[in-house]
C-alpha cells in the first residue's frame, strides 16, 4: 500500500507545485494588466476633467454673447 501511496502523493505535489507556478505567473501578469488599467484610467478622467472645463468655458461664452445679444435687441 505505500508501494502506491508514495507515488501518487509525489504526483500530486508535482502538480500542485505546477499548478501554484502556472498561478503565479498568471497574478504577475493581471498585476500588470490592472496597472496599465489604472494609468488609462487616470488619463480618462484628466480627459473628462479637461472637456468639462472647456464645455464651462463655452457655455460662459455663449452666455456672455446671449446676454449682448438681449441687450442690443432691448435697445432697439
Amino acid at each position: 500500500m505505500l508501494e502506491n501511496t508514495l507515488p501518487q502523493l509525489e504526483q500530486l505535489i508535482e502538480k500542485i507545485i505546477d499548478k501554484n507556478t502556472k498561478l503565479k505567473a498568471q497574478v504577475s501578469e493581471l498585476e500588470l494588466q490592472k496597472a496599465g488599467l489604472v494609468d488609462e484610467n487616470e488619463t480618462f478622467q484628466l480627459e473628462a476633467l479637461e472637456s468639462e472645463e472647456k464645455q464651462k468655458l463655452a457655455n460662459m461664452a455663449l452666455t456672455r454673447l446671449l446676454e449682448k445679444l438681449q441687450s442690443v435687441e432691448e435697445v432697439s
